[in-house]
């Protein structure tokens, strides 16, 4: 019987180095790539911005395929990277929201993009180091389930996931805990066993990111106001690519008292200021849905638990549809810096119900 062919995407960590392991260990034909998005600079900028797709990750990733004895390739998603990664980041910075550039990779560089080629070359699924789970429910649809570690879980990172994606998707790191994937890789003695796990974002190590945004749209941020809840001018700010909704630091504010960023309007080019009681919120909507465990709410409210940042630990809460592809989230209580650009994503016990962009 012809063994299931199997594309594991590797960054040369220990996640992804083990998943490719116990793929193989389960009989499946394993092919390991990497998705290099810096291959036309020099090598010491690679270095320096490659994060999960440089230089260090491809020597590391060639050299685990190399132990594991599974053919290896790199290949160039620079210009999918590009488009729907750094232009969108930039984008929606200039539009005063605050973006989740992962997010955008997992769906369109890392699946859309990856899936397309390694199906183009005879794979029937491909598989990541994700800390997750796939289930295909009763009801027939297909929906992430939370990794058995809560500490490392990334569903909230990858709601935006098809359909036809999750169904040729492999995530056999959910099951383990990061100890375990870890002691694993010491066992069958990969070099990567203790490598850290990457933090920043990969294309912005610096983390300045207005300086990123300033040189790739070619242009600076003009200066505005700032201004309080009553609209009165009380200072002025460096751009809005400078902010994003509940900071405090940076400001360079004497008011007397510590003062947040509660609002970003762009059209007007303020900035607005408030004390810690007004970045607090009991709602929000959200649009560009992807629903995973259902189909959609069909007029009906829903109670999930809803996460609003990937550090969030979810909050209770009521979602209902305003009008086709918008939804209202009522919480149980209000809720700290909901922020304009992030994703929310709706869950129903350890399930991925579905999520969209916080509008």
């Amino acid at each position: 019987m012809k063994k299931a062919k199997v594309v594991v995407g590797m960054s040369g960590g220990v996640d992804s180095s083990v998943a490719a392991w116990l793929l193989k260990e389960q009989g499946y034909d394993v092919i390991g790539v990497t998705m290099q998005i810096w291959q036309d600079e020099d090598n010491v900028t690679q270095e320096e911005n490659g994060g999960c797709c440089g230089l260090s990750a491809v020597d590391d990733a060639r050299r685990v395929a190399w132990d594991l004895g599974i053919p290896y390739y790199v290949m160039n998603f620079k210009e999918e990277f590009k488009s729907q990664v750094i232009d969108y980041f930039v984008d929606e910075y200039q539009r005063g929201r605050t973006p989740n550039p992962c997010i955008a990779c997992n769906r369109y560089v890392k699946w859309e993009s990856l899936l397309k080629r390694s199906l183009d070359i005879g794979a029937d699924y491909i598989a990541t180091g994700h800390y997750a789970q796939i289930d295909q429910l009763p009801n027939g649809r297909y929906a992430l389930k939370k990794s058995v570690t809560a500490a490392k879980d990334q569903t909230y990172a990858l709601y935006n996931l098809t359909q036809e994606q999750l169904a040729c998707t492999l995530m056999p790191v959910g099951a383990y805990s990061k100890d375990q994937i870890r002691e694993i890789a010491d066992r069958i003695n990969l070099k990567v066993a203790h490598k850290p796990d990457s933090q920043e974002i990969c294309f912005i190590p610096d983390h300045d990111y207005a300086g990123f945004i300033e040189e790739n749209a070619g242009e600076r941020a003009p200066e505005g106001d700032f201004v309080d809840l009553n609209g009165q001018v009380i200072g002025r700010h460096k751009g809005i690519t400078h902010y994003t909704v509940g900071q405090r630091k940076g400001l360079n504010l004497s008011l007397g008292y510590p003062v947040f960023v509660v609002e970003i309007r762009p059209e007007t080019n303020e900035v607005v200021i408030g004390k810690g009681e007004d970045v607090y919120s009991g709602t929000l909507c959200a649009g560009h849905l992807n629903w995973m465990a259902v189909d959609g709410l069909h007029g009906e409210e829903m109670e999930v638990m809803a996460k609003i940042r990937y550090s969030h630990k979810g909050a209770a809460c009521t979602i209902k549809e305003l009008e086709e592809g918008v939804v209202e989230c009522r919480f149980k209580e209000p809720q700290r810096a909901i922020t304009p650009g992030q994703a929310v994503v709706f869950y129903q016990g350890e399930y991925v119900v579905g999520g969209g962009t916080i509008l």
